[in-house]
C-alpha cells in the first residue's frame, strides 16, 4: 500500500470538494483530493450557478471560466416553480447562469490542475482514525497522514457514517425525477432557449408536476417531474426509458416524439442536515452536511459557498495566522445558511398543493409573490444574496453582510480578492497591518458613514475598524 502525506485530503470531486481543494492551494496548502470514480461521468446533473456563487468565483477569478461554459443567462429565479425576479439586489450578476454540474466540475479542475494538484480518482475511502495531531486515511491503494479530513463525498458520505453523526430533518412523501432528453422537433410550449423560468413547469392533478428547461444542443431538455404524495417502495429502482416516455406522452401529447433518453436519476424529497460539521481534525461540506429537494436550485450553490467559508479559514489554521477559534466559526456560520434552506425547501414543498385547499393558498402566494417586496424578500432566499453572518454585539450594520462588487479605478472591487488574502479598504493611505491583508485604496466605501472596512477573504465585511482582531493572530 502507497504512503502519502498531506495537510488536508478533501474525499470527493464534485464542486464542493474541487472548490475547497482549489481554496487550499491558493493558500499554499498541500492538498489531496480523492474521488471514488474512476472518472468523471459527465452527466449533467445539477444546472445553475446563483447570483451568489457567480459572485464567489469572481472573487477568484473563476467565473470566466464557468461562462465560457455555459448555455444560458436566466434573469429571474424560482420559488415553488413560481418565477422571482433578481432586479434590485446591488450585484453585477443579477441572474442564474445555466450550467451543467459537470462543466462546474471542469473548470474548477482545470484550475486545481493549473495549481499543480491532481485529482487522484479510483480511490474510494475505506476508513480513517483521528487523533490529537492527525488524521490517518485508509483508501483502496494508499494510506494517507493528514492534518485534516474534509468528507465532500456527497449525501451518502462514507465520512459522515463513519463520524456516526445524526442526520435528521424532514421526511418526505414524494420523489421527482430528472432525465436529460432530446427530442425530435421542440415540445408543444416549451422554451426553445433558457432565458426565463416562466412556462417552464406544468401541473397535472394534486401534487404533481412537469417541467422542461432547454439545454445547450438543439431540442435537448432537462426534463423534471414529480409526485410529492406517492413514493416508490425502492428510491434506487431505475428509472425505465418507458416510464419517461409516458409522463412526455401524457403531458405534451403522443405528437411529441422521443429520439434520445440520455441519462436519468430517481430522488426522494427528504431534507436532512449534519447534528455537527467538525469532529475533531474531520470536517463535512455540501450535501455530506447537508441534504434537500432541488428547489429552488440551490443545493450545489450551497455546497460552493461551504468550500469558500471553509477554504481560508483552514489555511489560516494551518499556516498560524488564523485565530484559536476561527475553524469553529465554519460550522457557527454554514449551519445557519444550510437550515434556513432546509426551511425554504419545506415551504415551497408546502407549495406543491396536495390539497384544494393548498391549491388555494398556493393561487394567493402567487399573486402575493408579484409585490415587488415579496420578489425581493424571495430572490434573496434562493440566490443566497441575503445570507449574513452573525456580527458582535453593537457592531456596524455592514458587519457580516457580502461586500457589494463596485467599480473601482482599475477594474472592479472582486479582482482584490483574487489571491485569496483579507481586503483593507480605506480612503486613507495605510500600511498593512498583516502579512495576509492587503490594502486597497478607494475614494469611498458603500457605506457613507465608514472609511475603512476589513473584508475576508470570502467578501464578507468582518468589520468598519480595520481591526485583524478576533481574526488573525
Amino acid at each position: 500500500m502507497d504512503e502519502l502525506t498531506a495537510a488536508v485530503v478533501v474525499a470527493g470531486a464534485g464542486p464542493t470538494g474541487l472548490m475547497l481543494a482549489n481554496e487550499l492551494a491558493l493558500a499554499g496548502v498541500d492538498v489531496v483530493v480523492l474521488e471514488r470514480l474512476a472518472e468523471r461521468t459527465g452527466l449533467s446533473k445539477a444546472l445553475n450557478l446563483q447570483p451568489r456563487t457567480a459572485e464567489v468565483l469572481d472573487l477568484r477569478g473563476l467565473l470566466g471560466r464557468a461562462e465560457r461554459r455555459s448555455f444560458a443567462t436566466v434573469g429571474e429565479g424560482h420559488f415553488a416553480m413560481i418565477p422571482v425576479s433578481y432586479a434590485g439586489w446591488d450585484t453585477r450578476h443579477p441572474y442564474q447562469l445555466g450550467i451543467p454540474q459537470a462543466q462546474v466540475e471542469a473548470a474548477l479542475e482545470e484550475r486545481l490542475a493549473e495549481q499543480g494538484v491532481k485529482v487522484l480518482r479510483g480511490q474510494e475511502l475505506k476508513e480513517f482514525t483521528q487523533d490529537e495531531e492527525a488524521v490517518t486515511v485508509t483508501t483502496t491503494t494508499t494510506r494517507i497522514r493528514a492534518s485534516y479530513l474534509v468528507g465532500c463525498d456527497g449525501g451518502r458520505s462514507a465520512v459522515r457514517k463513519a463520524l456516526n453523526l445524526p442526520f435528521e430533518g424532514i421526511d418526505g412523501r414524494g420523489h421527482g425525477v430528472v432525465a436529460d432528453v432530446r427530442f425530435a422537433a421542440t415540445p408543444p410550449g416549451a422554451q426553445s432557449e433558457w432565458r426565463s423560468m416562466r412556462n417552464i413547469v406544468t401541473t397535472d392533478g394534486i401534487g404533481k408536476y412537469t417541467g422542461l428547461i432547454p439545454l445547450s444542443e438543439p431540442n435537448l431538455y432537462r426534463l423534471a417531474y414529480g409526485d410529492r404524495l406517492n413514493r416508490p417502495a425502492n428510491l434506487r429502482a431505475e428509472v425505465t426509458d418507458e416510464e419517461v416516455r409516458d409522463v412526455i406522452t401524457k403531458t405534451y401529447g403522443a405528437e411529441t416524439k422521443v429520439e434520445e433518453i440520455r441519462w436519468a436519476s430517481r430522488f426522494g424529497d427528504d431534507s436532512r442536515l449534519a447534528a455537527r460539521y467538525r469532529v475533531g481534525r474531520v470536517l463535512l461540506a455540501g450535501d455530506a452536511a447537508h441534504t434537500h429537494f432541488p428547489a429552488g436550485g440551490q443545493g450545489l450553490n450551497l455546497g460552493i459557498q461551504d468550500a469558500m467559508n471553509l477554504g481560508w479559514k483552514l489555511a489560516a489554521q494551518l499556516k498560524g495566522t488564523g485565530h484559536k477559534d476561527l475553524l469553529d466559526t465554519y460550522e457557527q456560520e454554514r449551519r445557519p445558511v444550510a437550515e434556513a434552506v432546509v426551511q425554504n425547501v419545506a415551504a415551497q414543498s408546502a407549495l406543491i398543493p396536495s390539497t384544494p385547499e393548498l391549491l388555494a393558498l398556493r393561487k394567493l402566494f402567487r399573486a402575493m409573490s408579484e409585490l415587488p417586496q415579496a420578489q425581493h424578500y424571495l430572490s434573496g432566499l434562493i440566490s443566497g444574496l441575503s445570507i449574513t453572518y452573525k456580527a458582535p454585539q453593537n457592531a456596524h450594520p455592514a458587519t457580516g453582510t457580502r461586500l457589494p462588487d463596485f467599480k473601482t479605478k482599475t477594474g472592479n472591487a472582486s479582482d482584490w480578492f483574487h489571491k485569496g488574502k483579507f481586503v483593507l479598504l480605506t480612503t486613507t493611505e495605510t500600511e498593512s497591518p498583516h502579512s495576509d491583508v492587503k490594502v486597497a485604496a478607494v475614494d469611498k466605501l458603500p457605506w457613507p458613514d465608514v472609511t475603512r472596512a476589513l473584508i475576508r477573504p470570502d467578501g464578507y465585511v468582518a468589520n468598519t475598524t480595520g481591526e485583524t482582531e478576533p481574526w488573525l493572530t
